[in-house]
């Protein structure tokens, strides 16, 4: 399987624009600019949508987890946090609520501590992982 997404660039870094899109076309011509990266203007940016595909993924990955454990989850709630300092990514905080009748929350956590580690983004991204995860 393979997936694309495009940004197209116009201007100097902190006066410029941009836009991006993806295939699926969720995204289409979504703005982005230094504003919204580093100030509070409207739109995107890439740490954001670096953020809404590990927080996918790790609950995608963390309700496959579960379900190989026998039970089913009712919800899943991840937020993630990127942190960019100096332009670098120097971590990913995932901050997970769940509800799953019947499981321990010694087994979730150790299911978690799995998905943070083998969700496809996690093992893309070359930075800290952590997690903070709270069975409902």
């Amino acid at each position: 399987m393979k997936r694309n997404a495009t940004a197209v660039w116009n201007g100097a870094v902190t006066t410029g624009t941009g836009k991006i899109s993806t295939q699926s076309t969720t995204l289409n011509n979504a703005q982005y600019s230094f504003k919204t990266r580093f100030e509070d203007g409207v739109g995107t940016n890439p740490e954001e949508l670096v953020a809404a595909a590990h927080s996918g993924c790790f609950s995608m990955q963390l309700s496959a987890f579960i379900g190989e454990a026998g039970f089913e989850a009712e919800s899943i709630q991840t937020k993630c946090d990127i942190n960019l300092v100096e332009g670098t990514i120097i971590g990913s905080h995932l901050t997970v609520e769940a509800k799953i009748l019947g499981l321990s929350n010694e087994v979730f956590q150790e299911l978690v501590t799995k998905a943070e580690k083998q969700c496809p983004i996690s093992r893309l991204l070359n930075t800290e992982i952590t997690s903070t995860a709270t069975l409902l």
